[in-house]
């Protein structure tokens, strides 16, 4: 087996041959690091996009954005002049790759993604790696096991400054556990101290979380340890900024936060384009993405029934059980496993009211936007898409339902918006974060958009509403009646939710009118009312 190294545009893209259960070959792009056959449509792609230096859709961006502390940090430990090790996982196409090629030179860092192969291929992979980067002679047949190669990394040009960075570390051998005891063994060697930092990365977050659990070879040996998260809002419409801000909105609802989904979107054109090519059509880069993201994900078994999962939980079955019945799966420990495993790799969420007891069910949500806009969109809409133009389908079927799904995407971004507006604007900190949506005691059902536990003990409050118009002062009034039902019928927090002292927040995008300030400010010491502009 064989592994080669070619550039387009100045990007490194590793095409290793392997072979999937099927006997195909397979190859892994590392720009978007899609997991392709030899011949697929989606190689071809890759290898088009790169060649005109515009893979993803977009012009990929030079700039780093909101990774700039992650660097700073990076950066801090090689600068403490002594051997230093650092952890950085997360999901897949999140800007692992990005971030760390923009925190060293090349001519400091050597880098090396691992392939999923087998550990000796990997093994001959790196050394051969290191001797064309370094421009030193390595033989393979030197350093004959794993052990042997991180002692050859760690002395390597010994007394200079080096940063080693293993990139998809779990890929480097099956047994990662076995793996990471021998890189403990040569760590613990005594050494001259110098500039050097080694730094493990890959998606496999599970895998890799374990590396620093209680009783692991590593546990302890970690100088620094970070879960790279998708962007939220504001930093998403950083990296596709639209001049108007409800299409930065919309570009987040239907991309969400991943960097790699977000590169496909050019906001020098119109939003529906973008839309259409890369997360409409049975061709687009963003769909092909979202429909193999749980196939690329490392330990996941009958990935169908995942699926189901998602599938389920995308159609509004919330609850345990309801899922269950939906997917098909049996309501047993399979199933909490399954439905774990998607929290950990931040493809489900789980929440509870505001004030909910320990027996009432969790309820799950999908967590990212574009996973959202998926099952509620593409797969529904699937059949009309093979069959028609992606345009015309946005046009027709989409377009007229964005606003409902997006109504969903904005109370999200209003959580979003209050951790990062909070210390500019001195508002309280936030205990628990949370919403309420349940019956009253006449059985009449009631929603409150936020619902807030503060850390000095208030109740945070408000309402989120996705209008095109300013609010008149009836929106308030509807917002108190409801905490007003909610407290007539024993809700705890409703009580102190009705305290002048408790603030209020409302997050407009299309404003209020000043009938409505005015009324909200009535018996109040605490109203923020924002709109986009305050958003963005």
């Amino acid at each position: 087996m064989r592994s080669a190294v070619r550039r387009y545009a100045g990007t490194p893209v590793r095409r290793y041959v392997g072979t999937s259960a099927a006997g195909r070959l397979r190859g892994e792009c590392l720009a978007c690091t899609v997991v392709y056959k030899r011949d697929c449509i989606q190689r071809r792609l890759c290898i088009r996009r790169m060649r005109r230096g515009r893979h993803g859709g977009g012009t990929v961006s030079e700039t780093l954005v909101d990774r700039e502390t992650e660097v700073a940090e990076l950066r801090g430990l090689l600068a403490a002049g002594r051997r230093r090790m650092a952890l950085l996982y997360g999901r897949r196409r999140v800007g692992k790759t990005f971030l760390l090629a923009h925190a060293f030179s090349r001519a400091e860092a050597f880098y090396y993604t691992a392939a999923h192969t087998t550990a000796e291929v990997n093994r001959r992979q790196l050394l051969e790696d290191l001797a064309r980067w370094s421009g030193q002679p390595v033989a393979a047949e030197d350093y004959p096991t794993w052990r042997s190669v991180f002692r050859l990394l760690l002395d390597f040009r010994a007394g200079e400054r080096l940063v080693v960075i293993l990139d998809e570390f779990q890929y480097l051998a099956d047994d990662v556990g076995a793996l990471a005891s021998d890189l403990n063994a040569v760590w613990e060697e005594r050494r001259a101290e110098r500039p050097f930092l080694l730094v493990l990365s890959g998606s496999a977050v599970g895998t890799l979380e374990a590396l620093d659990a209680g009783g692991a070879p590593l546990h302890g040996r970690l100088h620094w340890k970070h879960l790279l998260r998708p962007f939220d809002y504001y930093d998403a419409a950083r990296m596709v900024p639209f001049r108007s801000l409800r299409d930065r909105v919309r570009a987040y609802g239907i991309f969400g936060g991943t960097p790699r989904y977000l590169a496909a979107v050019d906001a020098r054109r119109p939003l529906a384009e973008s839309v259409a090519a890369a997360a409409l059509s049975p061709r687009g880069e963003v769909r092909i993405q979202v429909e193999t993201a749980l196939d690329q994900e490392t330990g996941l078994r009958e990935v169908s029934k995942y699926r189901a999962v998602l599938s389920a939980v995308a159609e509004g079955r919330t609850t345990f059980n309801e899922i269950a019945q939906r997917s098909g799966l049996e309501p047993d420990t399979g199933l909490r496993v399954r439905l774990e495993r998607l929290m950990q790799l931040g493809f489900v969420e789980a929440r509870r009211n505001l004030g909910a007891q320990r027996r009432e069910p969790w309820r799950y949500r999908l967590a990212d936007p574009a996973f959202v806009f998926h099952y509620g969109f593409v797969a529904r809409l699937e059949a009309e898409l093979e069959r028609g133009d992606a345009r015309r389908v946005f046009a027709k079927w989409v377009a007229p339902g964005l606003d409902a799904h997006l109504g969903l995407v904005f109370e999200r971004i209003a959580e979003q918006a209050y951790y990062r507006l909070a210390p500019r604007r001195k508002l309280p900190t936030v205990r628990e974060w949370g919403r309420w949506e349940g019956k009253d005691r006449h059985g009449e059902p009631v929603e409150v958009d936020i619902a807030t536990l503060l850390t000095d003990g208030r109740v945070l409050t408000g309402a989120v509403k996705w209008n095109t118009r300013p609010v008149g002062p009836e929106v308030h009034a509807k917002h108190v009646a409801d905490v007003g039902r909610l407290a007539e019928s024993g809700v705890a927090w409703a009580h102190a939710a009705l305290r002048p002292d408790a603030p209020l927040l409302y997050v407009l995008a299309g404003g209020a009118t000043e009938a409505f300030r005015r009324a909200a400010a009535v018996g109040r010491r605490l109203v923020e009312v924002w709109t986009l502009k305050e958003l963005y």
